[in-house]
């Protein structure tokens, strides 16, 4: 069984029109996505005092994600406020963490001992926490990271991606041609692997020697708040099970066709999540 843990962000999302709060976060979807699908996963990340917090523990409870590793520091909870625009998600307005901006994770020799025994460990860009990123590369594991859209700061993702095994590219409105040119970038600054979402176009990926490219799947949508966390962890469950150990190499026959496979296996997840509200549900009444 795949060992997921997502370190970093965890929020609660505010819908205003619904009077409703659901939890969600880049690092906490990507574990939640997972074990939805079978996997063992977990979370490490910060969490505050107020009924934000409690809300998002209790659903990690119900769950069976273990955040055992997490810390609680006193204060406000990570929120973002959502409005919906035609199913489209559009943030209003957020606290940036809450108390992880003001306490970021330190990991320190139990965090790492215990994220060693997980195959992947999965953060993001609103995490706050690229001066671990290279405790996180010692380990050996498979790392991957959600750049969201922060990958046009050049600079800071040039000292990320060496630390990184799988990046993640937020890049709707691009043209295929301006997409191909990032994808490129990230692998040639050391991602062994990058993933661009691009909303109603699909997703495209480059392994540094080859592209493949997903339509998006035909959907009625609901709400697109979690479509590129389920992405990330549909291809990433795919690519950990059946490329990874079976150490098969680029461009064979046999791994194009599970490549094309983990694009299907994520956009079908990302799908599923465009058809409900929230990121996974769970909610409760807006706090």
């Amino acid at each position: 069984m795949l060992r997921v843990i997502g370190v970093g962000d965890n929020v609660c999302d505010k819908y205003r029109h619904l009077g409703l709060m659901f939890p969600g976060g880049q690092a906490l979807n990507v574990a939640v996505y997972c074990r939805m699908k079978g996997c063992d996963a977990a979370y490490l990340g910060v969490f505050g005092t107020d009924a934000v917090a409690e809300h998002v523990m209790k659903t990690l409870t119900r769950l069976q994600v273990d955040f055992s590793h997490s810390r609680q520091t006193e204060g406000e909870n990570g929120y973002a406020v959502i409005d919906l625009v035609n199913g489209d998600r559009v943030f209003v307005t957020s606290n940036r963490g809450g108390v992880l901006r003001e306490h970021p994770i330190q990991l320190n020799e139990g965090d790492l001992e215990y994220l060693a025994g997980f195959d992947l460990i999965h953060t993001s860009n609103n995490s706050y926490i690229e001066s671990q990123l290279p405790a996180m590369a010692s380990l050996g594991r498979f790392v991957s990271y959600d750049f969201s859209g922060t990958w046009r700061d050049r600079e800071r993702t040039q000292s990320i991606c060496r630390w990184v095994d799988c990046g993640f590219l937020s890049c709707s409105g691009l043209t295929q041609e301006e997409v191909r040119e990032q994808l490129t970038e990230i692998v040639r600054l050391g991602c062994g692997i990058a993933v661009a979402t691009m909303g109603g176009d699909g997703a495209m990926v480059w392994d540094g020697e080859s592209f493949y490219q997903a339509r998006a799947k035909p959907v009625e949508v609901v709400d697109t708040l979690g479509a590129g966390d389920s992405y990330a962890a549909g291809f990433l469950m795919a690519y950990l099970t059946e490329i990874v150990p079976k150490q098969l190499s680029k461009g064979s026959g046999a791994y194009r066709e599970k490549m094309e496979k983990a694009i299907a296996a994520a956009s079908e997840l990302s799908a599923k999540t465009c058809g409900r509200p929230g990121a996974f549900g769970f909610e409760t009444q807006l706090a």
